[in-house]
């Protein structure tokens, strides 16, 4: 049922975009979120994001400089949006463990906080949060 002149799904155009904002779980629905609060990561990037599906073996593309449309945050951290195909030529899915993008964004808010970078920052010693917030994990615990 494709429609007359539409790419195929191996085509870049047709891969699924995801943007950061949809696994952040600073952001309401409103703003962007598209999972379940609980399931979402605090502010993930798009080169977590990426980092994460490659890893599990999608064909990914980082558009670095793409802005979500409802971020009003215009930060180098807030920018960025992953292209991830999801379906091969014949429309299967080209991981059958991740039939819809849905799957995909849910595996990579799991993903993304056991990311070396994230353990290292959150773990022991370090406890300077660069963002300015997050302010639970490193109250009075701030080794000068």
């Amino acid at each position: 049922a494709a429609a007359a002149g539409a790419a195929s799904p191996a085509d870049k155009e047709r891969f699924i975009c995801i943007y950061p904002a949809y696994l952040n779980n600073k952001k309401t629905i409103a703003e962007g979120r598209r999972i379940p609060i609980d399931k979402a990561v605090e502010n993930p990037t798009s080169t977590e994001i990426q980092d994460v599906c490659a890893a599990v073996g999608f064909n990914v593309l980082l558009e670095k400089n793409k802005m979500y449309p409802r971020e009003w945050n215009r930060d180098v951290q807030y920018r960025g949006r992953v292209r991830i195909q999801l379906k091969q030529d014949d429309g299967n899915p080209c991981l059958p463990q991740f039939p819809t993008r849905k799957s995909v964004m849910l595996y990579a808010a799991e993903t993304i906080p056991k990311l070396k970078t994230r353990t290292q920052k959150m773990g022991g010693s370090d406890q300077s949060l660069q963002q300015g917030e997050g302010g639970k994990k490193g109250k009075g615990k701030k080794k000068k």
